[in-house]
């Protein structure tokens, strides 16, 4: 049996300076690097330059693929350290080019109002098929190599509540339920977690806005990327435990998907909203 991917370890960053960093990718990985770690890596950069407050939102976009063979550089600007709310900017580089940038804001701790949006109503993660089993049915038909990397092991355990995540040939509603969790263990680190929750807020997301159009990442001519990626979090979670991740698409024009996420843990607590715009076209010829 593999040993999961330990993402603590994956995510680590190197200090080259005062504010700036240095991350790797996974060998193993897909042509370019998964979006889910840019984020990552840069929220933990910016982290790194901001003590005793927690990011409460983060902006990013992605401007150019990244090459997982070789190292980023990630150039963090304190913009800002006011007396509640802490403003950081993180440039992720490749061959001296932005590759990506994030904004994200940090605050203090402190009571307020409450209210949030219910969870769903689903069955729990126990009673549903494991992703890897799933994927495995549609590995068959694919070519060695393509199957050998559909079939990698992930850092991310995912399990469909309504149906396969990713792969699907009717027309179905813009809509998913997912249960997702970090397979290795992530530490008592609480700023990891939510790093590592970050990670996986880019999961799935595009697949969504794909299923009106009975099309998938693996049909014949299909052409998809993270764009930008918004994310709230309103608590702090476990993420070693379950977590229900909500997705809607309300509009897809121009070549763009756009979604909406809502993550949930295991008690039905909303721990963090996502939004994200992503390219999802055939393309021509």
């Amino acid at each position: 049996m593999d040993t999961p991917e330990s993402l603590p370890e994956t995510l680590r960053l190197e200090r080259l300076e005062l504010n700036l960093f240095r991350g790797t990718s996974p060998r193993g990985g897909g042509p370019r690097i998964f979006g889910g770690q840019v984020i990552a890596q840069s929220l933990l950069a910016a982290y790194e330059t901001v003590e005793e407050r927690v990011c409460h939102s983060l902006h990013c976009y992605f401007i150019r693929p990244g090459d997982p063979r070789i190292p980023i550089v990630f150039d963090v600007d304190r913009s800002r350290d006011g007396g509640t709310f802490t403003t950081r900017r993180v440039v992720a580089i490749q061959n001296g080019k932005q590759i990506f940038n994030l904004a994200a804001s940090f605050q203090v701790v402190e009571d307020g109002f409450e209210h949030q949006t219910q969870m769903p109503d689903v069955p729990d993660p126990e009673t549903l098929p494991d992703e890897m089993a799933e994927r495995a049915k549609h590995a068959e038909k694919m070519p060695e190599e393509m199957r050998k990397w559909v079939m990698r092991p992930r850092p991310i355990e995912m399990r469909g509540v309504d149906g396969d995540p990713y792969f699907g040939d009717e027309a179905r509603d813009p809509k998913s339920m997912v249960w997702i969790r970090a397979k290795a263990p992530i530490g008592d680190d609480a700023h990891m977690h939510q790093v590592i929750l970050a990670y996986a807020s880019d999961m799935n997301l595009l697949s969504t806005a794909m299923r009106p159009h009975k099309v998938h990442w693996d049909t014949p001519g299909m052409q998809s990327a993270s764009l930008d990626h918004a994310m709230w979090f309103h608590k702090p979670s476990n993420f070693n435990d379950w977590h229900l991740y909500v997705q809607d698409s309300p509009s897809a024009a121009g070549g763009r998907g756009f979604i909406l996420g809502s993550i949930y843990d295991r008690q039905g607590v909303l721990v963090a909203s996502v939004a994200q715009e992503g390219l999802i076209r055939m393309r021509k010829g």
